[in-house]
């Protein structure tokens, strides 16, 4: 695997080598002691995956408050997707500065989002699977969300708003510095 740093500490990008031939394809996505000795000494405890059936469904920006902080290694299994990381750490010299990057089933990039992030993604296809790895059980008292749409933050999203399908709670998430 390829690993590459961003302009923000902490998030890292990964390609996979990934081997093709006429039948398809074969990478691995996941391999413990590559990714403790190249990225970070962690033990991912929770799988999830997210199925957006519609382009333009934007789910975000979500993050886990206090013990229950997670970090994330985050792909995308088929479709295409825009994934945001921003850095929420507070006296973080890159505080309400973020990450984007493109992940795709064609690409098969994928992304570490350690914790101190609140992380997001934007649907660019139809029937998009999107899955993550984290290293800390999910705990609905502990979830927390910055609007999507934060001025502070400036994601530029790559869907025009009149596009952007929303839950109602993301709709009305609170700005950043609120």
């Amino acid at each position: 695997m390829n690993y590459f740093k961003t302009d923000i500490e902490g998030p890292v990008i990964i390609e996979p080598k990934v081997f093709g031939d006429e039948r398809g394809c074969f990478f691995e996505s996941f391999r413990s002691d590559e990714f403790c000795r190249e990225v970070a000494d962690i033990r991912f405890v929770q799988d999830n995956e997210s199925w957006s059936a519609r382009r333009g469904v934007l789910r975000g920006l979500h993050f886990q408050k206090g013990s229950a902080a997670q970090a994330k290694l985050v792909r995308v299994v088929k479709g295409r997707v825009q994934d945001v990381a921003v850095d929420i750490r507070e006296g973080s010299p890159t505080f309400g500065k973020y990450v984007s990057v493109e992940l795709s089933g064609d690409n098969h990039r994928m992304i570490y989002i350690p914790r101190g992030f609140a992380h997001g993604f934007a649907v660019l296809e139809d029937e998009t699977i999107f899955q993550y790895k984290c290293d800390n059980y999910y705990d609905p008292a502990s979830e927390g969300a910055i609007r999507w749409n934060d001025p502070v933050i400036g994601v530029k999203w790559m869907l025009d708003e009149t596009e952007m399908i929303l839950s109602a709670k993301d709709s009305v998430a609170p700005f950043l510095n609120s």
